[in-house]
């Protein structure tokens, strides 16, 4: 009776250990869980910055490029204007000959 008894209580030692064992194994992977969603809330909010950064470099960078080409154009204009200006002073004096043929 002693060695069944015996094996009766191993069994329920067994049992036991059993039972605490995927506890601490449900602890263990909950805490994993944990750690893994921390770390990857992390990441997240890490590429998160640097996309916005990222994205404010960029439009940046367009905005510099668009008021260089912006000047250049405003630049060019004014250099165009400036020749039809001298174009327009050099016929001045044939169309005023013109008008006064015609009028006379």
């Amino acid at each position: 009776m002693a060695g069944i008894s015996e094996a009766i209580t191993q069994i329920k030692k067994a049992e036991s250990d059993a039972d605490s064992l995927v506890e601490q194994s449900t602890v263990d992977a909950k805490a994993m869980i944990d750690e893994a969603t921390v770390k990857a809330n992390e990441m997240i909010e890490l590429a998160k910055n640097e996309a916005s950064e990222e994205a404010q470099s960029t439009v940046f960078n367009a905005e510099e490029n668009a008021k260089k080409e912006a000047e250049s154009i405003t630049s060019q204009a004014e250099k165009d204007v400036e020749s039809i200006k001298n174009d327009a002073r050099k016929n001045i004096d044939e169309a005023a000959s013109i008008i006064v043929k015609n009028i006379l």
